[in-house]
């Protein structure tokens, strides 16, 4: 084998046409890489951002978004709805805790509170 025919990163003759190629400036894009991001390509509200909590806050509210917004969306109000929802019946669990649902709404409404 001679070394003629060798490179440092291997045989030349392994490599096809358009690989490792160099490009001249003007076929490189002209837009600039990192001058326009696409469009949703960031999220305005990940918790993950490494943004400052005022920035964070700024960004909710230009969103609509308030502190309140989110606090009983995954409140479950009746305890058998989600099993009658998929057509299971409710657990053993889930019957005792709309009982005690109900006899505390009961109590309510004899003291008068609701």
């Amino acid at each position: 084998m001679s070394g003629s025919m060798q490179s440092n990163v291997g045989n030349s003759q392994l490599y096809n046409d358009n690989e490792q190629r160099t490009y001249k400036a003007s076929e490189l894009d002209t837009r600039g890489r990192y001058e326009f991001a696409p469009e949703n390509a960031h999220d305005d509200l990940d918790p993950k951002d490494e943004r400052s909590l005022g920035n964070r806050l700024d960004s909710a509210q230009e969103h609509g978004l308030d502190n309140t917004s989110n606090k009983t969306k995954d409140t479950v109000t009746d305890p058998l709805k989600p099993a009658q929802m998929h057509g299971n019946e409710p657990s053993k669990g889930a019957k005792i805790d709309a009982e005690l649902l109900r006899e505390d709404e009961e109590t309510l409404r004899n003291k008068g509170k609701i």
